[in-house]
């Protein structure tokens, strides 16, 4: 039995992009039983729509999901590809084999999966994990009791770092307050910026952090390896990425020179700290008709320019006699191929 619903995404998610999409809910057909290849993505969070753009491929269906729902269908079959937080996938995929990092980079979502502590009372003077571990008062009859939602990484933390006695309770949601309404003693949670944690008079110690996370595209081994096409769509949206990522914060700048040559110009522009571009200036000729002569005596430069020089690049420009300055952000930078595109080969031993 199946049934599917249509809904439009939140603005949050999409940034109004305006695009329907169809969730359907029905039983495990695996990888053999669909020709559909199928992305998860996070049903909560923000979402640019230059990023949703990056997934535009034919035969490629988009579904949105909550986090740790797609690291289980990825080991279902029900999805081949996904993009979590690394702390999800660690939580809720458990090492399990067929889970197959793709990127583990995509610059956002940044964060630490963490554990914290009272500032005052009997903690007051504990800095670390293993002052921790050492406290007298952590017995099997008394365990230190500690509020998470991460149920598989919380107790393999503190077990592998010495700690015998301890207590879980899950919860999800705001755990900060836990301690101060004397619930816990102590929290494991996402630590972004550590401004809640302090508001709570909590402090993250020596050795506590678990992992650092932030959002990561995985897949299923077994997909890549058995579904026709995936891996032609893994290495597309790849490359996407990674030019979208090297783009970030990146802008052209084309402006207008007089110079009796093309070497003279570049002489003049690469004697500028900040105008050397990717490779180097692009220089080409712009041909003007003076009193019925067609003369190439101004020249028109091309450079990359990072966002924190942008200013004083363009300064700098005018310094050297540039003119009619534009300037426009890149979306894509495609260069050699990625590295990370080899090293999945590699892990499939294709």
């Amino acid at each position: 039995m199946s049934f599917a619903r249509t809904f439009l995404p939140s603005p949050s998610l999409t940034n109004n992009l305006s695009v329907k999409f169809t969730v359907k809910c029905q039983s495990v057909d695996g990888i053999s039983g669909r020709s559909e290849i199928r992305l998860g993505l996070p049903s909560k969070g923000r979402l640019a729509s230059e990023t949703l753009d990056l997934f535009k491929l034919p035969n490629l269906e988009v579904w949105f999901q909550r986090p740790k729902d797609i690291v289980q269908k990825l080991v279902s079959g029900d999805l081949d590809l996904g993009i979590v937080g690394l702390d999800t996938l660690s939580e809720y995929g458990q090492g399990n084999e067929d889970l197959i990092l793709v990127h583990d980079a995509l610059a956002y979502g940044d964060c630490r999966l963490s554990l914290a502590i009272p500032n005052n009372g009997i903690f007051e003077n504990i800095n670390s994990v293993k002052e921790l571990a050492q406290m007298p008062q952590w017995t099997a009859e008394k365990p230190l009791r500690v509020a998470t939602g991460f149920t598989y990484l919380g107790p393999k933390f503190l077990k592998d770092n010495g700690l015998q006695h301890v207590a879980f309770s899950t919860a999800d949601g705001a755990l900060e307050a836990a301690p101060a309404m004397g619930i816990a003693d102590a929290i494991v949670d996402l630590v972004s910026s550590g401004t809640t944690l302090k508001e709570n008079n909590l402090k993250e110690i020596e050795g506590g952090v678990l992992l650092e996370s932030q959002a990561v595209m995985v897949a299923s081994k077994k997909s890549l390896v058995q579904r026709k096409g995936l891996l032609d769509i893994t290495h597309e949206i790849l490359e996407r990425f990674e030019a979208h990522l090297r783009a970030l914060d990146q802008f052209t700048v084309v402006a207008n020179m007089r110079g009796n040559s093309a070497e003279e110009v570049a002489e003049r522009i690469l004697s500028q700290p900040s105008l050397s571009g990717l490779q180097g200036p692009t220089i080409s000729p712009v041909f003007r008709k003076v009193g019925g002569v067609v003369t190439p005596d101004y020249y028109a430069i091309v450079i990359c320019v990072p966002k924190k020089k942008l200013y004083k690049s363009v300064q700098q420009l005018r310094a050297i006699g540039g003119s009619g300055v534009l300037v426009s952000p890149l979306t894509y930078i495609f260069d050699e191929e990625t590295p990370r595109w080899r090293e999945l080969l590699s892990k499939l031993g294709l």
